[in-house]
């Protein structure tokens, strides 16, 4: 099971995503789920990491773990706000069609 827990700030504005586990729905290196995931996130990694407003830290330090965070300065919030919100409707979608591989959490904490 891949469980997935993205962080929104008050205003929604997604401020972390970490996913950990192993969908286990496929063959390793055939696994639709793990390679769904995978692509949304580093793409939104990827995506995120090519603005000057708009901070990124993100790590894969072992297979099956994906993390990232970012922060913003006023210019970059509406950016970081539409890729965070297409982020989670693309996990959101992944985790409703495979919900025995795929289990995501959303949750609101306040900008420190």
């Amino acid at each position: 099971m891949i469980e997935i827990k993205a962080v929104l700030d008050e205003d929604n504005v997604l401020r972390s995503c970490r996913a950990e586990g192993h969908a286990r729905a496929g063959k390793p290196g055939f696994d639709i789920v793990c390679a769904a995931v995978s692509v949304l996130l580093r793409t939104a990694i990827n995506v995120l990491s090519n603005r000057t407003d708009i901070s990124v830290r993100a790590d894969a330090e072992k297979p099956g773990f994906l993390w990232m965070e970012a922060d913003y300065l006023k210019e970059g919030r509406e950016f970081l706000s539409s890729t965070g919100e297409f982020l989670l409707r693309g996990l959101m979608s992944v985790a409703e069609e495979f919900p025995d591989n795929c289990r995501l959490t959303v949750v609101t904490e306040r900008r420190k």
